[in-house]
């Protein structure tokens, strides 16, 4: 769910390859979605996807190269490794973009390419400040992240149906809710660890994200959109089940690898139903 520090492969013959499981299904499940809502398979979905891949993965090894120029005393084993995988990367995004230009029109792509440039520049500085496990930060992070149904609907049809930007916010929305919940199970590990009360700041984050989650159900069931309204529903008792689990010491023992399959399940399942609702539109 919330994204978790990348660490770079140690040594130059090494590749960069992201570690963060959670951030990339919120990278990987709206862009999946978008495609099998559009019905068909457009070639350029498939360059849109590698740059997709290749704009998540670039991140790490800047990250190095940021660090080595401005932190780092010594020339490090990994900068070399890092700056051939730049290169390599740069190279395939330009690739991509360029083809997507020429095959699509470039109008809609501007906007998404240069968010993605800011964006980018973004995650650097904040992993150079070591603030990228920040709420706020993953936050962001999830919103950015989701907009992937955006960049398919585009890369397919040059324009993105109304379906499209509902299917972001949808996606965006469960993710966000999630980044708090998996806070408030770390502060209860700590806690619990050091014998301490938890900090309750995540947890009610938490809770309030999963009121706006029953709120917006309750809107949906109001328009009619029942598929959407169960989505939001299960995103909402999953997540309350989860805070509630977190107040038994068994529970926090629990390895934070099936915490996420668990939560990877539920985005899963999630936008399935929300594409049960999406694809009558």
């Amino acid at each position: 769910m919330a994204t978790a520090t990348i660490n770079p492969a140690k040594g130059s013959g090494e590749m960069f390859i992201p570690r963060e499981h959670g951030a990339t299904a919120m990278l990987l499940t709206p862009f999946f979605a978008a495609a099998i809502l559009l019905r068909r398979v457009y070639w350029p979905e498939l360059v849109a996807l590698v740059a997709v891949a290749c704009a998540f993965a670039i991140k790490d090894p800047l990250v190095v190269i940021a660090r080595q120029r401005f932190v780092w005393k010594q020339e490090h084993a990994e900068t070399r490794s890092a700056k051939r995988s730049a290169i390599i990367q740069m190279l395939l995004l330009a690739i991509c973009g360029i083809t997507l230009v020429l095959a699509r029109d470039w109008h809609g792509f501007v906007p998404l390419f240069l968010a993605a440039g800011v964006f980018t520049v973004l995650a650097v500085a904040m992993n150079l400040r070591n603030k990228q496990r920040s709420e706020w930060f993953q936050v962001a992070s999830a919103i950015a992240l989701s907009a992937t149904c955006l960049l398919a609907c585009l890369s397919a049809t040059s324009s993105i149906p109304d379906w499209g930007w509902l299917l972001w916010v949808l996606c965006a929305l469960q993710a966000v809710a999630g980044i708090f919940v998996v806070h408030a199970r770390l502060d209860a590990r700590i806690a619990a660890r050091k014998g301490q009360k938890a900090q309750s700041r995540n947890r009610r984050a938490a809770l309030v994200c999963q009121v706006c989650l029953i709120l917006a159900a309750a809107l949906f069931t109001t328009l009619g959109r029942f598929w959407i309204a169960s989505a939001l529903i299960v995103a909402a008792v999953f997540y309350l089940a989860e805070l509630r689990r977190q107040s038994r010491p068994a529970s926090l023992q629990m390895p934070l690898k099936r915490v996420g399959l668990q939560a990877l399940c539920l985005s899963i399942a999630y936008a399935l139903l929300v594409i049960v609702d999406l694809r009558h539109v």
